[in-house]
Order: structure tokens, then sequence, then C-alpha cells
């Protein structure tokens, strides 16, 4: 799955988020460590989102972009 990301430039290194998921972001001393770090936020995240929804009724939409 791919998700859009945000990479920003700072003294201390960059800075990344994900803007389609609310407060999923990491930091790296280099622009290839943030994207590693992102990738195992967003996979942590997703494991928090689908522990807390176990007992829901989730159901999946197709939207066209």
């Amino acid at each position: 799955m791919l998700y859009k990301v945000v990479l920003q430039k700072s003294d201390e290194g960059y800075s990344v988020s994900c803007p389609v998921l609310p407060g999923c972001w990491s930091q790296g001393g280099t622009e290839v460590e943030a994207l590693d770090n992102i990738r195992d936020a967003i996979e942590e995240y997703l494991e928090v989102l689908d522990d807390q929804l176990k007992d829901c009724d989730v159901r999946e939409v197709e939207v066209a972009a």
C-alpha cells in the first residue's frame, strides 16, 4: 500500500508525516532514515488502529481518484 508523506528539512535533519493518518509522524538525521522511520511509524499506527477496530463493523469502499 502506498501512503503520501510530507518530508521537511530542518536543522536537525528531516521530519516526516503522513497526512492521512493524523498524528503519524517521525524524523531522521537523513532523508533515507526519516523515510525508513515513517514506514515503521505507519505500520505501528495501522496495527493500533486494527486493534481498536477489531470489535467494530468495518467496511471498505472504493474511491476513484
